[in-house]
């Protein structure tokens, strides 16, 4: 029988990216309550969190120190405006964040060194769109007369992208899925091939039991693809104002992982073109692409390694990228409130400065903007981020899951592993040896997470791959349980 919340769920509530048809058919898991890595539904039963509650949860449900300064911070003011007023909290956050996502060479002056709060990953990446837009047009070459150019508009982004919702971050989207239905009201963008070396036309390799990344065959054509579209937007005089990527990992995309040196050369390629880097580190940062431990790495042999004590925590920073903008949500304030940032460079923010009657104000602002809570949730979290216990349990997450998901090659429907750092993807196939795809409407990727749910692990599944991104604080026992879990249901759902 179904619970009161159940019914309530089914009558009045409407879910995201779910078909509500079949929604209505089942009765919904109710969480009650969370500790750690784990979630409980109201009728007590537990489960593993292994996805992070859709990518946000850092060091697990319910952190006493992210608790604890909740609580302070309630005992002062919940919220109030940024429009006209400063607070104490997210003054404190920005200078903490800019020190962050800057090389210690630069912190005395440091490139990003602005931050613009606003209320999720699709609002973080609208700012910096409309930052970039206007500071191009504010910036770029005059006529003879003085008369400011057309504006460039144009904006380059991956194949298979998805950088949000809001109608800017879906015109940088190339998912058909999800952005077709509102063509009608979308701006033109460019794409360019992803690296998704394990489906790239010019990998010659064979299929291999191990990531595609490892043993790929290729000249980086899907770089000289990149620099010949810069190319040739330039003999149209139609520049590109920014490139928009999410570095070293795409996510919405089926968790796609760029090999080694990828970024740095297409980075430096749109540098030389005059275009602005948009750096979406929605689902990347905070330390998601982990500490820089080699897969093949033994937990035993981790002291010698000679790993850095305080990693990065942006994936740009691991490959020595310098984005003019940073866009950041999803886990800043530790998965506990909606909060994001867009971090820019002075020059940006000069571009904007003027006498009142000028106007050259930046029009674009939220209600919520630099609340307390979200700031004081976000100093907690990053307290806790550039803790030694913190990058220990980053480092022994990391060695667990590169070790227990070898044990996934065992089943024939796996047709590929990717893992950069603590975020997994494992795409499932008819066949691994001719990596022939299930098709969509077989939602076999749905069903395998149905199977883990009722043995008790959650996560959602990208079309036919399925995503693992637990929560820093998951021990070594509960990441065996999540892929002994994925690796059974797996078996069961696809057994021939």
């Amino acid at each position: 029988m179904p619970s009161r919340l159940q019914q309530l769920d089914k009558r009045f509530v409407w879910h995201p990216f779910t078909q509500m048809r079949d929604w209505l058919k089942g009765d919904p898991i109710v969480i009650g309550s969370g500790h750690g890595a784990t979630l409980r539904d109201i009728r007590g039963r537990e489960y593993l969190d292994a996805n992070s509650s859709i990518w946000t949860n850092l060091h697990g449900h319910n952190h006493p120190k992210i608790n604890a300064a909740i609580r302070r911070q309630l005992k002062k003011i919940a919220h109030s405006s940024a429009l006209g007023l400063a607070n104490e909290p997210a003054s404190l956050l920005a200078a903490k964040m800019v020190s962050a996502a800057n090389p210690e060479s630069a912190i005395r002056n440091p490139k990003l060194s602005k931050v613009f709060y606003s209320d999720d990953g699709s609002t973080a990446l609208e700012v910096a769109l409309k930052l970039a837009y206007e500071y191009t047009r504010r910036t770029r070459s005059k006529s003879a007369r003085g008369a400011a150019q057309p504006a460039p508009a144009r904006f380059l982004s991956l194949d298979g992208a998805y950088h949000g919702d809001t109608i800017g971050a879906v015109s940088l989207g190339h998912i058909d899925l999800f952005h077709k239905a509102y063509r009608g009201l979308l701006f033109k963008t460019d794409k360019v091939p992803s690296p998704y070396c394990y489906r790239c036309p010019f990998n010659r390799a064979r299929p291999e039991r191990d990531d595609a990344r490892n043993h790929r065959k290729c000249e980086w054509e899907c770089v000289g693809k990149f620099e010949q579209q810069f190319s040739t937007q330039k003999k149209k005089r139609d520049p590109y104002a920014a490139f928009v990527f999410e570095p070293l990992m795409q996510g919405a995309a089926g968790m796609i992982p760029q090999p080694e040196g990828w970024l740095k050369r297409v980075t430096a390629i749109a540098r030389g073109h005059g275009a602005l880097l948009i750096a979406d580190e929605v689902m990347t940062g905070f330390g998601r692409t982990g500490v820089g431990v080699q897969a093949s790495a033994c937990q035993e042999n981790a002291p010698k390694r000679g790993l850095q004590q305080h990693p990065p925590l942006f994936a740009c920073q691991q490959e020595a990228v310098e984005p003019d903008f940073l866009c950041l949500a999803k886990g800043m304030t530790g998965g506990y409130l909606p909060m994001a940032a867009t971090l820019t460079t002075r020059k940006v923010f000069d571009a904007f400065l003027g006498e009142y009657h000028e106007f050259k104000t930046f029009f674009h602002g939220h209600s919520y903007t630099a609340n307390q809570l979200g700031a004081a949730a976000s100093l907690a979290s990053l307290e806790i981020l550039q803790s030694e216990r913190s990058i220990q349990a980053r480092r022994r997450l990391e060695m667990t899951l590169a070790e227990e998901l070898k044990t996934l090659w065992s089943l024939p429907q796996v047709g590929d592993i990717r893992r950069t750092g603590l975020v997994a993807g494992i795409e499932l196939v008819r066949d691994w040896r001719t990596k022939e795809p299930f098709a969509l409407r077989d939602r076999i990727g749905i069903r395998v997470c149905e199977a883990m749910a009722k043995r008790g692990v959650l996560t959602r599944s990208i079309g036919n791959v399925i995503v693992l991104m637990p929560p820093y604080c998951t021990t070594p026992g509960q990441t065996k349980r999540m892929i002994d879990v994925l690796r059974d249901s797996v078996a069961t759902t696809l057994k021939r």
